[in-house]
């Protein structure tokens, strides 16, 4: 499949996918990614946000269409849904914007065939794209996801879908939805599927427990920060391409503070090419980090006011600490003049399911890593 590339105006892509071009690295998770699929082996791919996760998926996806111009890539994010019902109605749209974006004419027959979901078709005000909306059911989710993986699985084209925070439906009310969707998955032998998720726990209880229906049904892959010396070469390289330069040490001061998580060293690197030609001083990449941190300082500060006293002052000292092995071990309350063990442990469980805090097998971390440095900066 011919892709038309467009020369970006800034080469560093903090949103969303561009071309190979434009996304560092990644060749053997790619390949690897691209091997299992391709040889009908479904993934579970665990990692923290923010550290590469959806551009390996949708290089993966550039990749499988250079190859297969017929093959149809779906990538459906369900982090916002709430029930089953939600999750079938998310996965809808993609499937028949996704069909009707590439042939509208094929408008009239997926009308016919998705009838029950009753979709609603409009134009998009600000691209002008056709795009979809559809109600389910109530008590019809099971009909209608039967019904959305009969019809990829009989199209005639290899179809590979990335469910993203899949670690969600964990969270449905529902009883027996996992048992509901392995059971529909290990039919469609021409649909291919990645399981991405963030929180590592619950992906791992989802695909490794032998009580789940997922149990031992994937490929297992994890994500790792890219190496230092590939990220600063692909980073140097637009830099000199523009006829400048970009000095290692700044690079990895930048690297190492935000512990080589993509998004944030994109983000950082994305002002510094617009605003520097020569990068050679630490001061140039304190600059863009302030001015990314004064974009995001009033909604941090929104954000303080719906904490209680002891979830903002367990937020700080972790913190301030970087990281935490026991946020409730007397030594750290003590440290840090928190209240006790029991209103720490409380706390702790509401930053948890707020994803303000994360647990990595070190310690807790404050998720945002930004926040974190601007609560170690403010407070």
């Amino acid at each position: 499949m011919t892709h038309i590339l467009r020369p970006l105006t800034n080469p560093f892509v903090s949103q969303g996918y561009e071309s190979p071009e434009y996304f560092c690295d990644r060749k053997e998770e790619t390949a690897t990614l691209l091997s299992h699929l391709r040889n009908g082996r479904n993934v579970t791919l665990i990692s923290p946000r923010r550290i590469g996760k959806t551009g390996l998926i949708k290089n993966t996806f550039y990749h499988l269409l250079e190859a297969d111009k017929d093959a149809v890539c779906l990538y459906v994010d369900i982090y916002a849904t709430k029930n089953l019902r939600d999750f079938v109605e998310q996965l809808g749209i993609t499937v028949i914007n996704d069909l009707v974006r590439k042939n509208a004419s094929l408008k009239d027959k997926v009308l016919t065939f998705f009838a029950s979901l009753r979709p609603v078709f409009s134009l998009d005000p600000l691209t002008g794209e056709p795009s979809v909306s559809i109600t389910v059911e109530q008590s019809q989710e099971d009909l209608t996801i039967r019904s959305i993986f009969n019809y990829l699985n009989e199209s005639g084209r290899e179809v590979y879908v990335a469910i993203d925070e899949f670690q969600q439906i964990g969270e449905y009310p529902e009883s027996g939805t996992e048992a509901m969707l392995r059971s529909y998955i290990q039919f469609a032998q021409h649909v291919h599927f990645i399981f991405s998720g963030s929180k590592h726990h619950l992906m791992a209880e989802i695909f490794g427990s032998p009580k789940h229906p997922f149990y031992q049904s994937t490929e297992m892959m994890g994500l790792k920060p890219l190496k230092s010396d590939v990220y600063y070469d692909f980073c140097r390289n637009f830099f000199v391409k523009k006829g400048g330069a970009l000095s290692e040490e700044v690079f990895m001061y930048i690297y190492d503070e935000f512990e080589g998580h993509t998004w944030y060293v994109q983000t950082i690197m994305n002002r510094l090419y617009e605003n520097e030609t020569e990068v050679d001083s630490i001061q140039q990449a304190n600059s863009a980090i302030l001015a990314a941190l004064a974009g995001r300082e009033a909604q941090y500060e929104s954000m303080v006011q719906f904490f209680t006293e002891n979830q903002f002052a367990l937020l700080k000292a972790i913190a301030k600490e970087g990281i935490v092995s026991q946020p409730t071990s007397g030594k750290f309350i003590k440290a840090h003049g928190l209240s006790g063990a029991s209103s720490a442990k409380a706390a702790l469980k509401v930053l948890e399911e707020k994803e303000l805090v994360y647990r990595k097998p070190e310690g807790y971390v404050v998720y945002d890593l930004f926040m974190n440095l601007w609560l170690r900066r403010s407070y």
